[in-house]
């Protein structure tokens, strides 16, 4: 594999302030993919003071997939953002949380699907999963160039990992498939019905949790009231799962939003409590 640094073809600042809703400092950098043959943006948001001189401190990270959502209006789908880098930066100086490193990893559009299922799907119609790199894809290439490039405290215990929908399965696909690598992790809206349930199946087999689980979905994500009363007992179904082994309510936080639909409005307004969960 190459050095970390040379996966990186290229870092810029987020646009200017006039261009952006970004709060904060963030760097954009073009990564390549040797596993994925391929080229996507990763974002990394620095906590205030992390630039200033001096400051040599190393700080835990969050790893959020689908990168392009999470902190601008102006890349976000449908122009509705997480306000991670709002989030984050108030809670920090709130002291509610530690200031922490948030990397965005992006999707890569037409692939998004193809890389966030781990397991062949008939509906929609995936018959060559690339899901199965992606943990390997996240451990081998992106967390060695972030903890390159950046000051990361290591360990389980100061590494998060996370997103929505597909974005929330792979991470808990990522989770199961490497015990013991993160200590923090953030499920909003999993795709749990994909590919026959496979990841409640999975998951009965798996013992080693993070030690904190954020797990949340809304009560009306599809629009139909059979399918979203399905949904919300497959990720209570979840939440049983993580209980027999050993989660109690210091580990594991469920929420069900009454209401809320398959959104990032929806993942926004939830990911202060997520944050503070998981990292205060």
């Amino acid at each position: 594999m190459e050095k970390p640094s040379e996966l990186m073809t290229g870092a810029t600042p987020a646009p200017p302030p006039d261009a952006s809703s970004v709060v904060g400092e963030l760097r954009i950098h073009q990564f390549r993919s040797k596993i994925y043959r391929n080229t996507r943006n990763l974002r990394v948001w620095l906590p205030p003071g992390y630039s200033d001189a001096g400051n040599a401190h190393r700080y835990p990270v969050l790893y959020l997939n689908d990168g392009q959502n999470l902190f601008d209006r102006a890349t976000a789908f449908a122009g509705v953002e997480w306000q991670v880098d709002e989030t984050a930066d108030r809670l920090i100086r709130e002291k509610e949380i530690p200031p922490l490193i948030i990397v965005g990893i992006d999707n890569t559009g037409p692939e998004r699907m193809k890389e966030y299922i781990p397991w062949r799907s008939f509906s929609p119609p995936i018959f060559r999963p690339l899901g199965r790199s992606y943990p390997v894809f996240l451990t081998r290439e992106v967390m060695p160039f972030v903890e390159h490039e950046y000051r990361i405290e290591k360990g389980a215990a100061h590494t998060g990992l996370g997103g929505s929908s597909l974005g929330a399965l792979i991470s808990l696909y990522t989770a199961m498939e490497k015990p013991g690598m993160f200590g923090r992790l953030l499920v909003e809206s999993p795709s749990l019905q994909m590919c026959n349930r496979q990841a409640l199946k999975q998951a009965t087999k798996v013992s080693a949790w993070p030690e904190r689980v954020f797990l949340a979905m809304g009560s009306k994500e599809t629009g139909n009231d059979e399918r979203d009363r399905q949904i919300v007992l497959d990720v209570q179904e979840f939440a049983r799962i993580l209980r027999r082994v050993g989660l109690g309510d210091d580990r594991l936080r469920l929420k069900i939003a009454e209401g809320a639909t398959h959104s990032e409005a929806a993942w926004a307004q939830r990911f202060p409590e997520a944050l503070e969960f998981l990292f205060g």
